[in-house]
């Protein structure tokens, strides 16, 4: 395969271009902000009802800024799935929180992230760039996968994707390194040649901890220049990310 150079943010000089490539979906397909920000705000004003104290502790607890339908970085939501910042919703609904409580919680951010879904770019066009290319992709996010499975229907994606992942799919939340070794096992190639694409430390560290290439998108609601240094690319947008594998596979061809 080609190698690419990435842009200068004092990463390693030359990568070797990925022969499948995993994708996070929300800040890098996924418009997280238009899409989580009003969708989050519609789920916890469901599970509140006419309990106004308890919609409010569900927003400083989820350090969600109500009034602009947006998330602060510092929010456990933006890389954490249902099991992971359930229980804290848990306590303050004074719900038990077991498997009947975190599904009734991903059925609601479902239907409210279909609402409001808002892709990044044209991610089927290039989707189907890369798929034309011969590379096996997927999807891996923190997301329920029935969920990750119905957004990807909805955006054209479902045709180029060889699996999609989510916390429920039995593999692990990123970014235990489950997910890559699921797809590297469908594939039946090295995790070192599968690209893990996402926004988030959680992405890069499901890479690292899988032995995968980690490449950084700077499209997700919080910036990664405090961890790009650790990645092996850094990219915008998964549309930049297709435009240096498929120039750099156009520039092997020309000077066979």
């Amino acid at each position: 395969m080609p190698a690419y150079r990435p842009g200068p943010t004092g990463l390693r000089q030359t990568v070797n271009a990925p022969r499948a490539i995993l994708f996070d979906k929300d800040g890098t397909l996924v418009d997280f902000d238009h899409t989580w920000g009003p969708a989050a705000g519609a789920v916890m004003r469901r599970l509140a009802g006419d309990e106004g104290e308890t919609l409010e502790r569900l927003f400083h607890a989820s350090h969600y800024v109500a009034h602009e339908r947006r998330f602060l970085q510092t929010s456990p939501l933006i890389a954490g799935s249902s099991r992971q910042y359930g229980p804290l919703w848990a306590e303050i609904l004074t719900r038990v929180a077991d498997a009947a409580f975190y599904h009734q919680v991903d059925l609601l951010f479902c239907e409210e992230g279909e609402r409001f879904l808002t892709p990044i770019g044209r991610p089927a066009e290039t989707l189907a760039r890369l798929h034309a290319f011969g590379l096996p992709l997927g999807i891996a996010t923190n997301d329920a996968e029935p969920n990750a499975r119905l957004q990807a229907d909805r955006l054209g994606l479902s045709p180029y994707l060889s699996a999609v992942y989510g916390h429920d799919s039995g593999y692990g939340s990123k970014p235990a390194p489950g997910m890559v070794q699921a797809f590297a096992a469908l594939t039946g190639l090295p995790p070192a040649a599968i690209a893990l694409v996402g926004d988030t430390r959680h992405d890069l560290e499901t890479a690292r901890a899988a032995g995968a290439m980690a490449v950084l998108v700077r499209c997700g609601p919080a910036p990664v220049d405090d961890f790009a240094h650790e990645a092996d690319l850094v990219v915008d947008t998964v549309e930049e990310l297709a435009a240096l594998i498929l120039g750099a596979a156009e520039v092997q061809v020309a000077l066979a």
